[in-house]
């Protein structure tokens, strides 16, 4: 089960938002529509009043070229003192060609007015790649000299924006040396959710060793792996005032756990380290703990390692890594496989050590297949064996999901024939079994009308639970629009959107939709099943972001997006029992989606 440790992230993404320092200009929430000259000039006027400006916050708000240029004018003539630009969620609805040109016309309105910023966040624009140029002669030019905060989350960026990215901040550096005799002082960097894979990371690691100034590095959920995460802790080690590191829900594994581990000794003043959901498996998290264990770390408050498959052997290293903790006020563990003597032999050391207290909920925390001590410590070993296996095999399915599967690479010692029979055909039986990115690309020819032909038979044979083995067939699939494939997630949303309109047809004309909606709600884990479990094997981002689009179709019904914010809204109240909601941020933005259709 995937986590997040959203309460964390959030707090780190929301400092933004937090206008207590200085004067400034704040728009934010208007939900204006921002097209021309003359619809800016309300934001223009409150800029001119201000008299000095030290913020402008325009998160919420969707701005064209048009009104960025005369914002831009504004900004150059009144724009001097700002230091935080807050345009957060700045350009919802826009067309990906005008993202540029708007982020152009408010660089040169910064330049202008010779703007010495301290904060840039651009964060929850989808602006994607070609956003990245626009926004490249910014960061690259005078007013981002002086940065020290980039807050690029949820950008799409892709590894072509992660290039053009490193590229600007590296171009940012050498240019402020040349003209000021100062390197960039960049000191929080946030990129998360952005697929920027191993390549993106790479790049950016080389920006990270060349600055060496960074506090806060915070990119969960990117697609990176062992090869990336190896990277990145090679740029990271200089970094030695390093004090929050959050590399959430990206496949870190075992080796990638060491290669952290590794440079830990380099961040005295570490705080945070969040690697919650990133695979580490019990080697992985005994070198982490064994590398906690040998420096004091006298800030460390946070430690978030949940969901990460690790047995009882680790659980005795973790916690007597945390003995001389003094500041240590969380640690997360949850959702791991210590099992009943593990999760004892934690909290009695915890308890020894007067550590306790930082312990968090172990509810979702699984038991070993075997309670015997003597088999539990064989399955462990075992486990440490086939690690290396199965990390390789994670290496050929990240070669193989970012190459182009139309194409073959001949082996010069294989025949053309043996060479075409390795690409089998996969069917939509073999994808239920293993619902990958590339099995899902393997099935032949029209996917949507293979998957839609499933369906149908699902559907006329009417089973006696029919309904929801529809509903997992779709999960499955729409499980996929978190991939950060673009070859996988288009087909996934053509095949998601034709699979829930055949689905919704259907009940609707037979009335079952009380059946579907109650499917929806437990298959979406909002809803405890007749098992009174709460648990799903896909992930269920995708599910949620595939919802968001689907849910604005005409043949959602309007009781079913009733249905699911009451319960949506339901699972995101704050619980004592829940410590981290991994699908919070999902939720949420599906949510303002169903608000929106009420609204309008």
């Amino acid at each position: 089960m995937a986590s997040f440790d959203f309460n964390t992230l959030s707090s780190t993404l929301n400092e933004s938002s937090q206008k207590t320092e200085g004067t400034g200009v704040s728009f934010a929430g208007k939900s204006l529509k921002l097209n021309s000259e003359d619809d800016v000039k309300q934001v223009a006027d409150a800029i001119e009043k201000c008299g000095n400006m030290q913020f402008l916050d325009l998160e919420g708000n969707t701005l064209g070229p048009d009104a960025a240029k005369g914002l831009s004018k504004a900004i150059e003539k009144h724009g001097t003192n700002l230091k935080r630009a807050l345009w957060k969620d700045l350009f919802t609805g826009r067309m990906k060609d005008e993202i540029p040109v708007a982020l152009e016309h408010l660089g040169r309105g910064l330049c202008a007015a010779k703007t010495q910023l301290v904060e840039l966040d651009l964060s929850d624009n989808a602006f994607g790649p070609i956003g990245v140029k626009g926004l490249a002669s910014l960061l690259s030019s005078s007013p981002c000299y002086t940065l020290q905060q980039l807050r690029l989350n949820n950008n799409g960026l892709g590894i072509s924006g992660g290039k053009l990215l490193a590229k600007a901040l590296l171009d940012c550096n050498s240019n402020s040396l040349k003209e000021t005799g100062k390197p960039l002082g960049l000191k929080v960097f946030i990129a998360g959710r952005n697929r920027l894979e191993n390549e993106g990371a790479t790049v950016l690691s080389e920006v990270f060793k060349t600055l060496k100034t960074l506090e806060e590095v915070v990119m969960p959920q990117n697609g990176i792996y062992h090869v990336g995460i190896s990277a990145l802790a090679n740029g990271l080690s200089v970094n030695k005032g390093l004090r929050i590191l959050n590399l959430n829900d990206n496949t870190v594994g075992p080796r990638g756990a060491v290669e952290i581990a590794n440079i830990l000794h380099n961040f005295n003043c570490l705080e945070q380290l969040n690697l919650g959901d990133c695979l580490l498996k019990t080697r992985g998290a005994i070198a982490l703990a064994e590398a906690l264990k040998q420096g004091s770390y006298p800030s460390l408050t946070e430690i978030n390692l949940s969901f990460n498959e690790i047995k009882c052997r680790a659980a005795s290293v973790i916690a007597e890594a945390m003995s001389d903790k003094t500041q240590l006020a969380s640690l997360i563990l949850d959702g791991n496989v210590f099992g009943n003597l593990g999760r004892e032999e934690l909290v009695s050391i915890l308890k020894e050590n007067d550590k306790i207290q930082a312990l968090g909920s172990m509810d979702e925390d699984e038991e070993e297949d075997s309670d015997e001590e003597n088999s539990e410590n064989q399955e462990e070993e075992e486990e440490e064996e086939e690690e290396e296996e199965e990390e390789a095999t994670e290496n050929d399915e990240t070669k193989s999901e970012s190459e182009d599967y139309d194409t073959v690479e001949e082996n010069p010692n294989t025949s053309k024939n043996e060479n075409t029979s390795s690409l089998k055909v996969v069917s939509i039986q073999d994808f239920l079994k293993a619902p990958t990115g590339e099995n899902f690309l393997f099935i032949q020819n029209d996917k949507a009308q293979a998957f839609s032909d499933y369906l149908q038979g699902i559907l006329k044979a009417e089973t006696e639970d029919f309904i929801n083995e529809s509903v997992k067939l779709i999960m499955k699939v729409s499980a996929l629009y978190a991939s950060g494939y673009m070859d996988v997630r288009i087909p996934a949303e053509i095949v998601t959107d034709r699979l829930y309109k055949e689905l919704f047809e259907f009940v609707t004309k037979n009335n079952q939709l009380y059946s579907l909606n109650n499917s929806l709600l437990v298959n979406l884990g909002l809803l405890k099943g007749e098992d009174k479990k709460m648990r799903t094997d896909w992930n269920l981002e995708g599910c949620f972001k595939a919802l968001e689009k689907i849910c604005q179709k005409d043949f959602f019904t309007q009781q079913t997006r009733d249905s699911l914010k009451v319960f949506i809204e339901k699972s995101m109240k704050p619980s004592r029992t829940r410590v981290v909601d991994p699908y919070q941020e999902s939720k949420s933005s599906l949510k303002s989606a169903l608000d929106q259709i009420q609204s309008t």
